[in-house]
């Protein structure tokens, strides 16, 4: 099949959608479809539509549909659209309508749905390839945040935190991400002069994220809204623990049981959960246990397979006619 995904993030951009439009694409080459990746679709000849985010991809999933009624059109829900635009945006809402199939980041996803959407909604896993854990630093507890400056992503809560912590610990964070505007940049820099547990590393090769992330005994998810984001996905695949705001992304990433978890927005939970991490071996334990139990769902094999499946679910209920413009 010729298949084309719409994603609003350019090539040039270093972002949750465009990383998974680029993965998923591997893998779709790898089950023998050929696949172009647009920012909007230039209305070329496809089978099938696999478009990212509902909101911002909306004018290329009204325009397929319209074009081709009879082909697949499958819509991908990030976080903006499950836990804030499909309740108030009508392109949003429509692009829910539109699609003969939906597809959620995790599991908590599907009941952010209408109960008449969920029969037509596929959960699929982003996963992140097997990295061999390197041996952390001794003399310092290090922690990570991965994740652009953004308000979604409540980027500065960690360093709050850190802020807190009492004068023994030996917790330092490193934040690794872009500053969406020069605002976030300055409050970035500031908590480095105030605080020096807290460093901010700015935008970094994903390459090198990857390596600093094993190096980490925690990865801290501090967000206020997310889809299933795929640094929890790379910190599983790593062996690294995860902390995260009791966000429903989230738990749905980490089960509903996992420990640890804080109220979203409190630094003083953070912090007190921080330094239990550092300071208790066998509560260390425990979320590597549970982190260990949850690897499976991130395999690349699951990921394949998921994909595979939706495309098949997907084309059955289509003539699978090329549409040609």
């Amino acid at each position: 099949m010729k298949i084309v995904i719409v994603t609003p993030a350019a090539a040039r951009v270093r972002n949750g959608n465009r990383n998974t439009a680029q993965r998923w694409a591997n893998f779709l080459r790898r089950l023998g479809h050929r696949v172009s990746v647009q920012v909007e679709w230039d209305g070329s000849r496809a089978d099938l539509m696999l478009a990212l985010h509902a909101r911002r991809s909306h004018a290329s999933i009204k325009r397929f549909s319209e074009c081709c009624p009879e082909l697949p059109l499958i819509v991908t829900l990030t976080g903006t659209d499950l836990y804030r635009d499909i309740r108030d945006d009508h392109n949003a809402q429509e692009s829910l309508q539109l699609a003969t199939r939906l597809v959620v980041l995790q599991e908590m996803g599907v009941n952010e749905l209408a109960p008449a959407l969920r029969a037509k909604t596929h959960v699929i896993y982003q996963s992140a390839r097997p990295v061999k854990p390197a041996q952390p630093a001794k003399r310092r507890f290090e922690v990570c945040v991965i994740g652009n400056l953004r308000e979604e992503k409540d980027p500065f809560r960690c360093a709050l935190a850190a802020a807190l912590l009492p004068e023994s610990s030996e917790i330092h964070i490193s934040h690794m991400g872009r500053a969406l505007n020069d605002d976030m940049a300055r409050q970035a820099q500031t908590l480095m002069e105030k605080n020096p547990r807290y460093r901010w590393l700015g935008e970094l090769p994903h390459w090198r994220v990857r390596n600093r992330l094993t190096r980490c005994r925690l990865m801290v998810i501090s967000s206020i809204m997310e889809g299933g984001a795929n640094v929890v996905s790379e910190a599983l695949a790593a062996g690294v623990p995860v902390i995260a705001s009791d966000i429903s992304g989230n738990i749905g990433m980490l089960g509903a049981d996992y420990a640890g978890i804080y109220p979203c927005g409190d630094e003083r939970a953070l912090a007190d959960l921080l330094h239990h991490v550092e300071t208790s071996p066998e509560f260390y334990d425990l979320l590597k246990a549970q982190c260990a139990r949850r690897k499976p769902l991130v395999e690349p094999g699951q990921e394949l397979a998921g994909l595979e499946q939706l495309i098949a679910a997907a084309s059955a209920i289509s003539s699978l006619a090329a549409c040609r413009t």
